[in-house]
């Protein structure tokens, strides 16, 4: 049964025809996604994006526009009793040159630049990563 939802969002930065990935672990799993995590209570969606770029890449963030909000069920990879709704922005950082070192154990190990019409959906580690992807290409 599921009892509680999990609200989390995501960027899509795109330079060059390339989109901006993290390669991060999680509870031991190993994933690669867009940068954006979960929305802390008393948080507005915007808020928590930009905290997370803040965290994440050490990088402030504009919002260019809303990309999509999830429309099917999607189950928690680390909680079957979650229903994750993730919420999907266009933004554009606002400086490459303060992203953060990946380091082990804190945040992303790793910052890829990945070209949208290259990227192998297989690569993104969830879902709806591979759905946002296909949106991308599509032109939205």
């Amino acid at each position: 049964m599921i009892d509680k939802f999990n609200v989390r969002v995501y960027g899509t930065w795109i330079e060059d025809g390339k989109v901006l990935l993290t390669r991060e672990k999680f509870r031991g799993m190993e994933m690669t996604k867009f940068p954006g995590g979960g929305v802390q209570f008393g948080e507005g969606i915007i808020d928590a994006l930009q905290r997370e770029f803040r965290e994440e890449l050490r990088t402030d963030i504009e919002i260019l526009g809303h990309l999509y909000t999830t429309d099917f069920f999607q189950q928690s990879a680390f909680n079957p009793r979650e229903q994750l709704i993730s919420i999907y922005y266009r933004v554009r950082g606002l400086s490459r040159s303060r992203f953060r070192p990946p380091q082990a154990g804190e945040g992303p190990y790793e910052i890829l630049w990945e070209s949208i019409e290259d990227l192998l959906p297989e690569k993104l580690s969830f879902p709806i990563d591979r759905h946002v992807i296909h949106l991308l290409r599509n032109g939205r």
